[in-house]
């Protein structure tokens, strides 16, 4: 029997005018899988991240989330969802530890999980400096407790390990491991692909907004030869531009 999706979308699209940023891509995320999204830049790898939180509507297609249809009417299904798109999203005059109350309180959250992730996330000696303080790398790591707070059953993550050094992206990788061994779902869209080469179960390869790709890394690294790298390279050249 088949993995349970914790993700799947039906021909879903996505146009800006006349440019189609996203089309008619069809994911299949399995439950409790590590997923990473690649493509180069402007491939459509954040469009479909914000089509998939409900912050851009689709033009045409189906999102499904955990097996039920996300539209307009069903934003409850966004509970248990954590993100981080495009950047932190912090306020920078506020602390990191108010910072984390603004979301703890909108999840509601228990209080002890605020000093779970400053420790998970190594920030609880920076947690009453402001953000406006921090180094590009802690605030990743403050936005990326900011999601964990609530321990989500589905992350979605845009290049998550930005302005992270070498032991910080390896400390990341374990916290996400971690994440999916007690039942979560992490889609990771990043352009780090030794990263992803470690950490995800399956990947989807999406090129001028078409997903080229899907399946389980291993079962594509064991029919091509090369590094990921070298099979994503090639596969972006066979695929050219759309017609």
């Amino acid at each position: 029997m088949p993995s349970p999706l914790a993700i799947e979308t039906r021909d879903l699209t996505r146009s800006f005018q006349r440019r189609l940023a996203v089309d008619r891509i069809n994911l299949a995320v399995p439950a409790g899988s590590i997923y990473g999204f690649l493509g180069p830049n402007g491939a459509g790898k954040t469009t479909t991240i914000r089509l998939l939180l409900g912050l851009l509507t689709a033009t045409s297609g189906e999102i499904r989330v955990r097996g039920e249809s996300f539209t307009r009417e069903r934003r409850d299904l966004l509970r248990g969802v954590g993100a981080l798109v495009e950047g932190p999203s912090i306020y920078p005059n506020l602390t990191g530890r108010e910072n984390l109350e603004i979301t703890r309180k909108l999840i509601g959250a228990p209080a002890s999980s605020i000093e779970d992730v400053l420790t998970q996330f190594e920030l609880a000696g920076y947690a009453d400096s402001r953000a406006s303080t921090y180094s590009t790398g802690m605030r990743q790591s403050l936005a990326l407790a900011n999601a964990w707070l609530g321990k989500p059953s589905l992350l979605l993550l845009d290049e998550p390990a930005n302005g992270l050094d070498p032991a910080a992206t390896r400390k990341l990788r374990a916290i996400l491991r971690r994440t999916t061994d007690q039942g979560a779902t992490v889609f990771v869209s990043s352009h780090a692909l030794t990263e992803i080469d470690q950490l995800a179960d399956a990947i989807g390869i999406i090129h001028h907004g078409r997903l080229i790709y899907q399946g389980e890394l291993t079962a594509l690294k064991q029919t091509r030869d090369g590094s990921l790298e070298d099979i994503f390279l090639a596969m972006l050249e066979a695929n050219g531009s759309p017609s």
